[in-house]
């Protein structure tokens, strides 16, 4: 057993060296023939090349597809950013509609604010309402305005519509309004067209009472309320709403300024209304007319002519 181990030894050993030097003379003769600038060996070349590469197409397939598969996934984090990138700008995108929501209802109400036909002769401050009382016992705001925009108190407080309340405490840079559906709000206020002269009342409900009513037979729902200026507290002529009656039959005032979205209040300069001393000082001679003196009783009255006529005695 000894002896044909030694044997495959002796035959192994130069076989292994014959092929080595056969692979070897194999690559140096296709180097060789592949480094020959010959029109012959051209053509050699490219028969061997058209026999042998397209042969290995089934080699390139994997590496293909690993290509393709690499290409797909970094085609997949661009879509991940794209996506990540587009959903940030849409949530900006949400943020900037709602501002847009926003400024668009400001700007509304300052229009509407701005549309308020007012007598000329009244001056007006705009504040911004900073903080209502968030109590159900007392109804007011708090303005960004005070005296040191020389808001008084008493002033009136009007929204894009109508009467809000009136100034009831000023800082150096706040006022508190008291809304006219405070329990301690009554504004004396003329119904038309019937001109009855009323009460509006505040009971900390969103529609205050028409009370002390001259003649209630005369006043129907949806008639108008103004201010009638009386007690010289508000401007007369401020709309204050209109007339409505709850289901106790009880008449109330469906206020025109919109409570539930104060933000913007005009608050109207008003110094009160002038007060007549002496009522026959309203129709006087015009200027530069001598003004007539009273006869004493018992002398005569001249005449066109200048004669003078004879008196009673």
């Amino acid at each position: 057993m000894a002896k044909d181990k030694s044997q495959r030894d002796d035959y192994a050993t130069p076989l292994r060296r014959l092929l080595t030097a056969v692979l070897c003379l194999c690559l140096a003769a296709i180097f060789i023939v592949w480094r020959i600038d010959s029109p012959r060996v051209e053509r050699f070349r490219a028969q061997v090349a058209d026999k042998v590469v397209p042969s290995m197409d089934w080699a390139m397939v994997p590496v293909t597809a690993t290509i393709n598969l690499i290409r797909d996934f970094q085609s997949y984090q661009r879509l991940a950013e794209q996506n990540r990138e587009l959903r940030s700008e849409l949530r900006q995108m949400r943020a900037w509609k709602e501002a847009a929501l926003q400024l668009e209802q400001e700007n509304a109400r300052l229009l509407d604010l701005n549309n308020v036909r007012l007598d000329p002769q009244l001056t007006y401050i705009t504040g911004v309402v900073m903080a209502d009382s968030g109590s159900p016992f007392r109804q007011s705001v708090l303005l960004n305005v005070g005296s040191r925009d020389g808001v008084h108190d008493g002033w009136a407080a009007m929204d894009g519509i109508g009467l809000v309340g009136r100034i009831s405490g000023t800082g150096r840079d706040t006022a508190r309004v008291v809304l006219l559906t405070d329990a301690a709000s009554a504004v004396p206020a003329t119904i038309q067209p019937s001109g009855q002269t009323a009460l509006v009342t505040g009971d900390n409900s969103a529609a205050p009472v028409l009370s002390f009513l001259e003649n209630p037979d005369l006043v129907r729902p949806g008639d108008r309320v103004i201010s009638s200026g009386d007690g010289a507290v508000f401007p007369a002529g401020l709309l204050i709403g209109q007339v409505a009656k709850d289901r106790s039959g009880r008449m109330r005032v469906r206020l025109s300024a919109d409570y539930s979205r104060l933000e913007f209040l005009r608050i109207l300069r008003h110094h009160g209304t002038e007060v007549i001393q002496d009522p026959g000082g309203l129709v006087g001679a015009p200027p530069g007319d001598p003004v007539p003196q009273p006869r004493p009783e018992g002398l005569g009255a001249e005449s066109a002519d200048g004669t003078a006529e004879a008196g009673n005695g």
